[in-house]
């Protein structure tokens, strides 16, 4: 029933509705950031020597950054000296049959670098020193 008199009927809006599209983008933007969250970055900030050649490493992975200041992470979390060891070994737990990167800063000391590799040699694990390319 239309209770509306004949010169009080309303013509159809002739304008298109963008909500229904803003809906579609902010669901685009919300599936890019998470996507974008699964790209492996390193949170420790370390510059590392630069190679002619490279190789991209494997997905299992165990990662030691080290620091200029002689800090030591193991796989993101910040060890000491002495617990390095046991991270590594723990870690090595967790993911049996990987590759321990070392990531160590260019103005790092070289006896941390050997030292977080001969944990590595001791444990069987394949070593990676690495590096940018030129």
């Amino acid at each position: 029933m239309d209770f509306r008199k004949e010169s009080e009927k309303k013509e159809p809006l002739a304008m298109f509705s963008q909500s229904s599209l803003t809906d579609i983008i902010l669901l685009l933007l919300i599936f890019f950031l998470l996507t974008s969250s699964f790209v492996t970055n390193f949170g420790i900030k370390v510059n590392v020597p630069r190679a002619e050649a490279g190789t991209t490493a494997e997905a299992q992975q165990i990662s030691v950054a080290i620091t200029s200041e002689g800090n030591f992470f193991v796989n993101g979390e910040q060890v000491s000296r002495g617990n390095l060891s046991i991270a590594i070994r723990e870690a090595n737990q967790q993911r049996p049959n990987s590759t321990l990167v070392v990531r160590a800063d260019r103005d790092a000391r070289v006896d941390d670098a050997v030292q977080a590799m001969n944990i590595g040699k001791a444990l069987n694990l394949n070593i990676v020193m690495a590096t940018e390319r030129d």
